[in-house]
């Protein structure tokens, strides 16, 4: 039970904010919403899909199945 109002007392939340804190925003200088949104963006997709968990033995939560063109191997 996490008491309205308190949600530092969320560890899972408390752990994403921290996350985001150190690995974005830290190290951004927004110059306006838009920019925010598209960068905020990008990272929120690399976090969910290719980032490595330690909770899920170091692989990424949700890997990539369909490789685009430009990256697929060539076949002779």
């Amino acid at each position: 039970y996490i008491e309205p109002g308190s949600p530092w007392e969320n560890g899972f939340c408390e752990s994403f904010n921290g996350r985001m804190r150190d690995e974005l925003l830290n190290g951004e200088i927004f110059y306006s919403l838009r920019e925010a949104q598209i960068i905020i963006e990008e990272w929120r997709k690399h976090y969910n899909t290719k980032r490595p968990h330690s909770a899920l033995g170091y692989r990424s939560p949700a890997p990539e199945t369909i490789i685009p063109m430009e990256h697929r191997p060539i076949m002779h």
